[in-house]
């Protein structure tokens, strides 16, 4: 069968079939293409099967197989193909079975697995190859635990995760993982005791954060992280030593919210930044010393007015639009005035015409007439002469028929031709008028019915301003507050103090009801002078905490550029030192070109963990 398609589909090729005649059967054409692609498909199925049966023979798995799935491609549905490409694979399973075996026996465990995995792509039914893959998983477990055992954790986890790579769910491979991350989390906790030992409290946080991060739990790394990053902290933490505020505008009320505590709760909490009385020598921060200068509450009445529209009555005024229709009925009748000047134009016309055309018509009938009766007396004579003549074959002359040709007549009648014609287009022309007439004069009556309908005048609301009294009571504390900030390690001369004048005001209106022009009642409101003192003195202490705040900002900015200059080597230890203190010193935005090189040279999954985040 394969060869009988094989020559035909040569012979096809070989032959070129002569291209059917236009005038017949237009389809055989396309017949005969559909044929010649057939056997083409087929030729090329049947060389597939010849090249797979010959590799077969030859042992050659791998070229039997490709050629045995091009014939699938050629004819998906070749049971024989199929059954052939499955001895194939099996055969070829077997070949790498033991292939798998050889390797097994000389110990490459990691070799015989992979074969092994092979043999049972290409065979999922080799109960052989998937026994030995068991047993090589179960050794390699075991190699992993002698490895882990030898304190070899880098060797031990290759050899579990490649147990699961094959068979996720491996039991013995699972606790292995397992047991190679409590060890690397012990092996990093017992690293960071003993840098937090050594004094190197940077990189024993790093040590607790990767430790935990191996396995959470295994160990205390979590609480000694905590208990070293905050250390840490208290080491690079901004002082600010606020002393007690001093009252010389006589207000309790006020300079309680300048007061140390209220400063702290206005500083962000995230950040090493620490409010105190008294601090020990050498440490960055300021020293803050405030004074309350003068409160001044101040309560002031404007008086104004405002007006309130109400409606007083209705008044009648002329309809607008009434006016717009009556506009358009004026210009419809002006239109229909010229439409009719046209029309009567048009008809003159026709009349002239048709009197020029019956003047030119009695004319014609003339000139007709007088034809006819010359003609009618050369007949009379024609006849007496030829009643006259003797001899036969005799012609008289009075009987010549150009006596009756007589071409008088001729234009007078193409004269009367015309004057019809022309007749016939003034009678279009004043038929159309009379259209475009009759057309107008119904718009003029559509317009003067719209304009009728609508009312002359209309009833419009008429409004009037009603003027009335308005008290506005403003209600203003202002608070002046003296603020001396110095640094603590920078000698200062004299601090120069700064003034700031802080202002709350609150207002509000009242006036009287008047019920007959729709004006309610609105008595003052205004805030208690109390609630005022306490929203300036809070308003106070928040600039302070600014400008504090910024003095934090100008500190922590030489500490971070410290840290960027280090980066080319993230993983040394004074390297880490002085990141990790950069970093507690902006745990509110961590800069990333130093939190992620740190965490990349020191293996940490989520470095943003040294900050606590």
């Amino acid at each position: 069968m394969g060869a009988f398609l094989e020559d035909a589909g040569v012979n096809a090729s070989a032959r070129s079939p002569r291209p059917p005649p236009s005038s017949s059967h237009p389809w055989l054409g396309a017949l005969a293409l559909a044929l010649v692609l057939a056997l083409s498909g087929c030729s090329a199925f049947s060389r597939a099967v010849k090249e797979g049966d010959a590799a077969s023979q030859e042992q050659k798995w791998a070229e039997a197989e490709a050629a045995y799935l091009r014939a699938l491609a050629a004819d998906p549905e070749a049971s024989e193909v199929k059954v052939k490409l499955g001895k194939v694979r099996q055969a070829w399973s077997e070949v790498v079975l033991a292939d798998a075996r050889a390797v097994h026996a000389s110990g490459d465990l990691d070799g015989a697995m992979k074969r092994l995995v092979r043999a049972l792509e290409l065979n999922a039914d080799n109960a052989s190859a998937r026994e030995l893959l068991g047993a090589t998983l179960d050794a390699r477990v075991a190699a992993g635990n002698v490895a882990l055992k030898a304190e070899r954790l880098q060797d031990a986890r290759t050899e579990f995760d490649a147990v699961l790579s094959v068979a996720p769910d491996h039991a013995a491979a699972k606790r292995g993982v397992d047991g190679v991350q409590v060890a690397w989390a012990r092996r990093w906790f017992g690293t960071g005791e003993g840098l937090e030992k050594a004094g190197k409290l940077g990189n024993a946080l790093v040590a607790y954060v990767r430790a935990d991060q191996e396995r959470v739990g295994a160990t205390a790394a979590r609480e000694r992280a905590e208990a070293v990053r905050q250390k840490l902290r208290d080491e690079v933490a901004f002082l600010v030593v606020a002393s007690p505020v001093e009252d010389r505008a006589g207000a309790p009320d006020v300079a309680q919210r300048l007061a140390a505590g209220r400063l702290a709760a206005m500083l962000p909490t995230q950040l090493p930044l620490r409010v105190v009385t008294e601090a020990p020598a050498g440490r960055e921060g300021v020293a803050l010393d405030l004074s309350l200068e003068r409160v001044l509450p101040l309560q002031v009445v404007e008086e104004s007015q405002r007006t309130q529209r109400y409606l007083a009555g209705n008044r009648s005024v002329p309809n607008p639009r009434r006016s717009g229709f009556e506009t358009q009925l004026l210009k419809a009748e002006r239109t229909l005035e010229d439409v009719e000047r046209k029309q009567a134009a048009a008809l003159r016309e026709y009349l002239r015409m048709q009197a020029e055309l019956s003047m030119v018509r009695v004319a014609a009938e003339r000139c007709r007439e007088r034809e006819r009766r010359q003609c009618r007396e050369a007949l009379q004579d024609c006849g007496e002469a030829a009643r006259e003549v003797s001899g036969p074959g005799q012609f008289p002359s009075e009987c010549n028929p150009s006596r009756c040709d007589n071409k008088a007549c001729v234009a007078e009648e193409v004269l009367l031709v015309a004057k019809a014609a022309a007749s016939l287009q003034k009678e279009k022309a004043l038929e159309e008028a009379l259209d475009k007439s009759e057309g107008q004069r119904t718009q003029v009556q559509r317009h003067r019915d719209a304009t009728f309908r609508e009312p002359i005048t209309v009833e419009e609301p008429m409004y009037s301003d009603f003027v009335f009294d308005v008290q506005l009571h403003r209600l203003t504390v202002t608070a002046s507050v003296t603020a001396v900030m110095r640094d603590l390690i920078k000698e200062q001369q004299v601090p120069a103090p700064n003034t700031q004048d802080y202002a709350v005001m609150h207002e509000d209106t009242a006036h009287k009801g008047y019920d007959r022009y729709g004006v309610l009642a609105d008595p003052v409101q205004l805030r208690n002078e109390l609630e005022l003192r306490v929203e300036v003195g809070d308003k106070a202490v928040s600039d302070v905490a600014r400008r504090v705040k910024e003095r934090f900002d100008a500190y922590r900015g030489k500490r971070v550029e410290d840290a960027r200059r280090g980066m080319v080597r993230p993983g040394a230890e004074d390297v880490v030192e002085t990141a990790v203190r950069a970093l507690l010193l902006t745990a509110d935005a961590p800069p990333q070109d130093i939190l992620q090189p740190l965490g990349r040279a020191r293996g940490l999954k989520r470095p943003e963990s040294l900050v606590g985040l």
